[in-house]
């Protein structure tokens, strides 16, 4: 993903202390890696920071209040989600009232997206093991 401004930094680190009962919700699940996943918490990618990611996946989550539903926001949320789809980064979003009503299904369609976008194969560790005696590596 793309490198981040410092400011975006410390934003995301100063969310993390903060957050909204529907993220702090879904972070408490997502923690235990649903799907063998692993997801970040307000996570900084190119002057933006993610309310939840999984980078295997590159998979952007978002949480949404009522604030995201009026004037400009809108408008922002889309430009948002165009950058980082510029950038390979997918984006779903989930109203907060969601996650508060029915986290099960959320955490579903979360690792639902991320099997799809996953890689198939994953590079194998640089400073794994030797290939044994008869294999190609």
């Amino acid at each position: 993903m793309g490198a981040a401004p410092r400011r975006t930094v410390l934003l995301a680190r100063r969310e993390r202390r903060s957050g909204n009962p529907a993220e702090v919700r879904l972070w408490f699940a997502l923690r235990t890696r649903p799907g063998g996943f692993k997801f970040r918490r307000q996570h900084p990618v190119a002057g933006y920071a993610l309310d939840f990611a999984c980078l295997a996946a590159r998979l952007a989550i978002e949480i949404d209040g009522k604030v995201h539903e009026r004037g400009h926001n809108l408008g922002r949320d889309r430009a948002r989600d165009k950058a980082l789809a510029a950038l390979g980064v997918a984006t779903i979003r989930f109203a907060a009232r969601d996650v508060v009503a029915d986290l099960d299904a959320v955490i579903a369609a979360i690792v639902a997206a991320c099997r799809e976008r996953a890689p198939l194969h994953h590079d194998a560790a640089r400073r794994g093991p030797p290939p044994r005696a008869g294999e190609v590596r």
